[in-house]
């Protein structure tokens, strides 16, 4: 379908969604002062993968909001990862600056350099190298979020990451994915890119339900059934148990005032 209009507004939703993705787990990370659960590989991997991802949609001449987007991602991918080494090793800012504006240099230097190589090579008609491209940021945002599936495997919960961020990542693959299939002509490579991210996206949102939420709700009900029982009145002459013979046992009654005569009784009777 050729609807430009359609293209730049559900690409620029997408591209939004994407700007600010990461900004509500970056705040829980300030917040809690840790990243405990968050990948760093994950953040990494995402940030490698704007690079071949922004290639392409340059390349390929995606309405302005999809090349921008892979920046967008790249930028916010490097604060995340940054932050898992200033929060749970204890880097100081300097260190972490040091480390992580070279890295973004680099990145920037290499998209920059495969966007004009890739340029003439698509003018030449030769289509491999675009396709590679595709193909590396698909292989990339999947690895990310499949890195947070072994976390999910080994802890048995969905742990560190915020669904907020999950949600607005999720939206932001489908208003891009959309985005798409409004170009004037269809790429099935970009529909791959933002497809497979989706489709992770939900198998974390079920994850999170089937480990976080059914145990939560679960627990919510069987203590408020607690409390209703706690509640109500027990119909009793005394609360205080006794046992029934001597030798240690489990066994229990409430004691009444007849029982307690006829106990003496007996132990009168056998001494």
């Amino acid at each position: 379908m050729d609807v430009p209009v359609a293209a730049n507004v559900l690409g620029t939703i997408g591209a939004v969604c994407w700007s600010v993705q990461l900004i509500p787990q970056i705040i829980i990370n300030y917040r809690r002062h840790n990243a405990v659960g968050l990948q760093p590989t994950m953040m990494m991997l995402w940030a490698w993968a704007g690079v071949p991802l922004g290639v392409y949609n340059i390349v390929e001449n995606f309405n302005i909001a999809l090349r921008i987007q892979p920046q967008i991602l790249t930028f916010l991918s490097l604060l995340t990862w940054i932050q898992c080494y200033y929060y749970e090793r204890s880097w100081s800012i300097l260190r972490a600056t040091t480390l992580v504006v070279p890295i973004a240099a680099l990145m920037g230097g290499i998209e920059a350099a495969l966007i004009i190589s890739l340029r003439i090579a698509h003018s030449k008609h030769t289509q491999w190298p675009i396709t590679l491209m595709a193909v590396l940021s698909a292989v990339l945002l999947a690895a990310g979020v499949l890195r947070h599936y072994w976390d999910i495997y080994l802890h048995r919960t969905v742990r560190g990451i915020s669904f907020i961020f999950v949600g607005i990542d999720a939206a932001g693959d489908l208003f891009s994915l959309v985005s798409v299939l409004f170009q004037p002509k269809l790429d099935v490579l970009g529909l791959v890119i933002y497809g497979t991210e989706l489709v992770l996206w939900i198998g974390v949102f079920a994850c999170g339900v089937y480990l976080n939420l059914v145990p939560w709700a679960r627990k919510k009900l069987e203590g408020k059934s607690s409390s209703i029982s706690a509640s109500l009145p027990v119909q009793q002459e005394s609360a205080e148990p006794i046992t029934m013979h001597d030798l240690p046992s489990s066994t229990s009654v409430f004691r009444t005032p007849s029982g307690e005569i006829a106990i003496k009784r007996a132990q009168t009777a056998s001494s």
